[in-house]
């Protein structure tokens, strides 16, 4: 392994699980309690994706695809890869310091060098309307993006020392998911504790499903009654899933079995500092929320802001 890769590799700690998947979960971190619990991003940014490494947040807009990085001990930050004129939604860096980016209508997804911006890989996942690429998770052997306008996954599988494909794969959704047409269906997604499968949630139901990142088939997550109505983002730490319910301005806490198959929602989190939180990323004690304000008109001056509580 050269220096520079070694080096590469300290970005993010991304603790190993079994049979080919790794788990994406909290940055190992110092104490926070002298870290601002809310960071202000620039007015009209409209900020919806979060993914963080090494005490640095990077935040996507939906409006112009910029990716805003921000020192979460600081709250100062600067973007540091405009965007292509489309949205930026989900993000996660991997250990190389590369960002995956879903990229909303644009039907894409892109590969960030977050030294220096740099636009690493782009993917064209689909050309055919309806397209809405929300979220993306990083497994040992590949990233995941889901679509929520159509049923399926995109599947970029990763080659010899991480190294990137020239495109992407498409893996049907199939078993007990079903798409419902004109509204949002898959958005976040995770991994399974026993890092076997994927966890996907659809929106407009409020179901979570498992998948089964090889063949595409879909089981339906059993947590009894609960639905997870407005479910956005999904962070996996050990067995407990923190599902973001965007419009309901909370996160639900659910415990996981080792597959994924069946949990119980434990408890809800929520802030007076809350306005649509979209999606969380974990720093020491915290989840850090992006909040995208859906119910507020979009404006060149309106102020957008990130809220940390404590997980």
């Amino acid at each position: 392994m050269s220096h520079l890769v070694r080096r590469l590799a300290t970005l993010v700690s991304v603790p190993a699980l079994m049979l080919g998947l790794v788990s994406t979960t909290a940055t190992a971190a110092p104490a926070t309690t002298k870290f601002p619990t809310r960071i202000e991003l620039p007015n009209g940014f409209q900020p919806e994706g979060i993914a963080i490494a090494r005490g640095t947040a990077y935040f996507g807009s939906r409006a112009t695809g910029d990716i805003y990085a921000a020192d979460l001990k600081s709250g100062r930050g600067k973007v540091i890869s405009p965007g292509p004129g489309t949205g930026s939604l989900g993000m996660k860096i991997d250990r190389y310091g590369r960002l995956f980016v879903a990229g909303a209508g644009g039907g894409n997804g892109r590969v960030i060098d977050t030294r220096t911006g740099e636009v690493l890989k782009s993917y064209t996942f689909t050309t055919s309307p309806p397209t809405f690429v929300n979220d993306v998770i990083l497994g040992k052997d590949a990233a995941y993006f889901t679509d929520s306008q159509q049923p399926v996954l995109y599947k970029v599988p990763f080659g010899r020392h991480g190294s990137l494909p020239a495109t992407a794969q498409t893996l049907p959704l199939s078993g007990d998911y079903q798409h419902v047409a004109g509204v949002n269906n898959a958005n976040g997604i995770s991994l399974t504790p026993d890092g076997r499968g994927l966890i996907i949630v659809q929106s407009a139901t409020g179901f979570l499903f498992r998948v089964d990142p090889q063949t595409g088939v879909t089981q339906r997550v059993d947590i009894g009654d609960a639905l997870m109505t407005a479910g956005d983002g999904l962070l996996l730490i050990g067995r407990t899933l923190y599902v973001v319910q965007n419009r309901l301005n909370q996160i639900a806490v659910i415990t996981l079995n080792k597959s994924g198959s069946k949990g119980t929602v434990v408890r809800t989190i929520t802030s007076t500092d809350f306005d649509v939180p979209t999606t969380a990323a974990a720093f020491g004690n915290r989840l850090y929320l992006p909040n995208a304000r859906f119910t507020t008109p979009p404006e060149p001056t309106t102020p957008y802001w990130v809220t940390a509580v404590r997980r």
